[in-house]
């Protein structure tokens, strides 16, 4: 079954105790959608009452399908597994199974009962969750907690619990869930590890860790006063635990509860809830949280912390490599001199590349041979490093403007570390481009004539453009672009010339990517990864750093401008996307350290 470009898939779980509350957060939900999507809810459930079922089927109409899905069957073959406490039922594990009970969609939302919609959900749908498995917010009430905050960095193993997500309100990537095997993981922990304290989220956290993408906290407000937002900032209310306007007065956001449940067929009912609600009641709200809590300091205490040696910031850190060291001390000498063309890495002597010693197009059988050994190898090797954590692909922002791209194309990136060639080669297979593209990367001359090792092999083989200081060498590099480029493949080139490790800031281009470009009539699809350190601290005794990719639009030669023209307007305006991401990303306006003024 293929889903319809505007369909909405949205999921929630109750029993029947929380219907008057579900349609609330139908109410709200539908009032705030748009004629053009195809809403479809389907409700997983147990046990409700019949006349409750009917009453919500009366959200039906001609964009918005309802559903009961009843999972008794389902649950019965593991419910022994199913641990639960206080207020809880085994209905909060039903969104663990839909990778595996709905194979017809690639992602879905799900949604707790008790929240408010204040925005299309569709808009929360259409969020480009790239690889990660699933897109949340970070929970407040741990945000707002130190013992929770302890127990979710020591027992669940979030190394830092602002990536801590709630699992209420949830954008989740069935595809990527599926493909990582999420429930047979999950059975399989549920056998092994109890978590007491938020069951079923703490087991989201903990698998899902490394792939959760967290999103605008409007996403999953919840009312805790100390976590206020504005009110044009809020998307989703969520009244997590005992802040509930149906039970209590004075709760943060409770106007816009009411204002939606009056429009339901069961206001009168939550008006009954709500006053037969007895101060006893209340009281066993707040020991539960004054359990939950007690509970989270109890099994911190029994885990021991080792995580004074893993964060960034602190004093117990490994040494730090005197080599990177000099490394970035060379970078800011450089910076402040104005030579950001020049290369700070100690790189092998270079041998000069002649036109015999390389088939830039692969046509001799050897090389074929080669390169397919080669690509073959350099697949196990990205994929090996992606599970090991040392190259960290956090978010790819755009990938549609690299899938749409048809012709052949110039992929320009800032350079700042080796395995900038293997984040870019991700990207492209994510794409789905691979299907029919190849990508070559262009790199240095010493790099393919004399670089030792594996990268050496690699560096050789994996259809690569060396370039060289030999000019009949470099008449045959320009004809294979040419040729590379009109048949319709990719070439990846990093306009900076030099890589300065770990070097956030974009350089001045030189012009070569373009110039190839503007001579071919292709476009140039500029890609500027951003970065953030992690909690992961490298061999060097560095932070391993989080790489945001984000792909902008292709920059296209225009028919009326010369080939110098386009090749200084299409470098301008490259240099310009690059500059407006990384300010927006980090928030600072991008400046030098030199006297040099830069374009």
């Amino acid at each position: 079954m293929e889903q319809n470009l505007n369909e909405i898939p949205i999921f929630f779980a109750v029993d029947d105790a929380y219907i008057p509350c579900l349609s609330v957060a139908i109410e709200s939900l539908i009032q705030n959608s748009k004629k053009e999507n195809k809403y479809i809810i389907k409700i997983l459930y147990t046990d409700i009452k019949k006349e409750n079922m009917e009453k919500i089927y009366k959200y039906n109409k001609e964009n918005v399908s309802v559903e009961f899905v009843d999972l008794t069957s389902y649950v019965e073959t593991i419910k022994d597994k199913l641990y639960t406490r206080d207020y809880y039922t085994k209905t909060t594990y039903f969104r663990l199974f839909l990778p595996d009970l709905y194979p017809q969609y690639n992602k879905v939302i799900y949604l707790d009962s008790d929240i408010t919609i204040l925005e299309d959900i569709a808009n929360l749908y259409n969020i480009d969750i790239g690889q990660n498995l699933v897109a949340g917010v970070p929970d407040g009430v741990i945000q707002s907690v130190p013992i929770f905050q302890e127990y979710v960095e020591k027992v669940v193993g979030i190394n830092d619990y602002n990536k801590y997500f709630n699992a209420g309100i949830l954008l989740m990537n069935l595809d990527e869930l599926r493909k990582f095997r999420f429930l047979e993981k999950f059975l399989y922990l549920l056998g092994t590890i109890k978590f007491t304290v938020a069951q079923d989220q703490d087991y989201l956290n903990r698998i899902c860790k490394g792939r959760a993408k967290i999103i605008d906290k409007g996403w999953n407000a919840m009312p805790i006063e100390e976590l206020k937002l504005d009110e044009n900032e809020l998307k989703i209310i969520h009244y997590n635990l005992g802040l509930k306007p149906w039970h209590n007065d004075n709760i943060l956001y409770e106007e816009h509860f009411w204002k939606y449940a009056k429009e339901t067929e069961f206001y009168e009912e939550i008006k009954r809830i709500k006053n037969n609600y007895t101060e006893e009641q209340k009281f066993n709200d707040a020991e539960t949280t004054n359990n939950l809590i007690a509970l989270a300091k109890k099994e911190s205490d029994c885990v021991g912390d080792d995580r004074m040696k893993k964060r960034v910031g602190e004093e117990e850190l490994p040494s730090k490599s005197k080599e990177r060291v000099m490394v970035l001390e060379k970078i800011e000498k450089l910076e402040r001199e104005g030579r950001f063309d020049e290369d700070v890495e100690n790189d092998p002597e270079t041998i000069i590349l002649t036109p015999e010693n390389i088939d830039y197009l692969r046509k001799k059988s050897y090389s074929k041979i080669k390169s397919k050994v080669a690509n073959t190898m350099a697949k196990k090797f990205l994929k090996d490093i992606l599970r090991d954590n040392k190259l960290i692909i956090k978010e790819i922002n755009g990938i549609e403007n690299l899938q749409k791209v048809q012709t052949g194309a110039m992929i320009t990136c800032n350079h700042f570390n080796p395995f900038d060639s293997f984040t870019i080669e991700s990207v492209f297979r994510t794409s789905g481009q691979s299907e029919n593209k190849k990508l070559y990367k262009v790199i240095r001359e010493g790099n393919y004539t004399n670089f030792p090792g594996l990268y050496g092999f690699f560096f050789r083989n994996c259809d690569t453009l060396p370039l060289s200081s030999n000019k009949r060498t470099m008449i045959n590099f320009m004809k294979a672009v040419d040729t590379i480029l009109q048949r319709g493949d990719f070439i990846l080139i990093y306009p900076e010339q030099s890589m300065w490790w770990n070097y956030r800031k974009p350089k001045p281009l030189k012009n070569g990517a373009f110039k190839m470009a503007a001579r071919n009539k292709v476009p140039v699809i500029p890609v500027f990864i951003t970065m953030k350190d992690s909690n992961i601290i490298g061999d060097d005794g560095f932070p391993i750093q989080e790489y945001y990719v984000n792909i902008e639009k292709p920059i296209y030669p225009q028919d009326d401008l010369s080939e110098k023209q386009n090749t200084e307007k299409m470098k301008e305006e490259n240099y310009n996307v690059w500059k407006k991401v990384y300010e927006d990303f980090y928030k600072v306006p991008l400046t030098y350290t030199t006297i040099k003024t830069i374009k």
